[in-house]
């Protein structure tokens, strides 16, 4: 298998009016984040809204995501606490050939190396065929990958263990392994990352950088002068000093009332918050180019 190297996006969920999963409106976002420079997109990721979206819902857009024109560029993301309907979801996705999985520990529960070894053990001897990045986000899991477990699943199941997504940020600078994806969880790290040998970058906010990651994330291979980076650590910076589910869906609803649509106990961010957003990003000259196609 290639090594997974590039710029992804966590790709947003896109709801309909009665909060329902909008199937078609969320591929063509995904598809779009392709067409505006990610090298490919993950779908329900494990820290957006689509923890909260009915497994029903899911299944229906696996079974269309299967037919879409950039099928080998999607990763998903299972977001599920439960180990039994984490398989079940996996089986279906690798019986409509997508075998490429985000996957973060449970939340929730106290637990250390042993638990997780266990865990993605009981995954992979269930579904063999799998390709697993780990999810490294203590914030949200209450556990964080030592570099021992990550080296200790990767010496145990090479052909299904391939990359972890680091938002801990504890890894991404001392995890040194041979054909191995690293992948922060911010712009920030991206051009930093490169430098020490990572892979490239898993985020939300790609759903809004694209471009400009992709243009980060070009001209460090091309050796050029990095002239974007400035502008693109600073555009994730103002979405972080925010809830930033909340402030990705008020920042795209700029363009297109669809992302209004969020689910509870999730929220658009507050009058004032919104325009402060808007008017920092601005100050940085930085717009909502929509990623619905017309």
């Amino acid at each position: 298998m290639t090594k997974i190297s590039g710029i992804f996006a966590a790709s947003m969920s896109v709801l309909n009016n009665d909060l329902s999963l909008n199937v078609e409106k969320t591929i063509m976002h995904a598809e779009k984040l392709i067409d505006q420079g990610c090298h490919g997109t993950v779908i329900f990721g494990s820290t957006g809204q689509s923890q909260l979206i009915p497994i029903s819902e899911k299944i229906d857009l696996l079974n269309n995501l299967s037919k879409s024109k950039y099928q080998d560029k999607h990763i998903i993301g299972t977001g599920l606490n439960s180990l039994g309907e984490t398989i079940n979801f996996m089986r279906i996705a690798i019986s409509l050939n997508l075998n490429k999985f985000l996957i973060m520990p449970p939340a929730y529960y106290n637990y250390g190396d042993t638990e997780v070894l266990d865990f993605y053990s009981r995954i992979i001897n269930s579904v063999p065929d799998c390709k697993i990045i780990l999810y490294n986000f203590e914030k949200l899991s209450g556990y964080k990958f030592s570099l021992k477990c990550v080296e200790t699943l990767v010496n145990k199941f090479p052909k299904q263990i391939v990359g972890v997504k680091d938002s801990s940020y504890n890894l991404y600078e001392n995890l040194k392994l041979k054909n191995f994806s690293i992948l922060p969880g911010s712009e920030i790290k991206l051009l930093k990352g490169l430098e020490l040998g990572c892979s490239g970058i898993i985020t939300a906010t790609c759903n809004v950088t694209a471009e400009l990651s992709r243009q980060v994330y070009d001209d460090f291979f091309a050796g050029k002068k990095q002239l974007y980076n400035d502008k693109l650590c600073d555009v994730r910076s103002t979405f972080d000093k925010y809830n930033l589910i909340s402030s990705l869906h008020t920042f795209c609803a700029q363009n297109d009332n669809m992302y209004k649509n969020i689910l509870p106990p999730l929220s658009l961010l507050n009058k004032n918050d919104e325009e402060e957003l808007m008017n920092r990003l601005k100050n940085l000259k930085f717009y909502n180019k929509p990623t619905m196609a017309a």
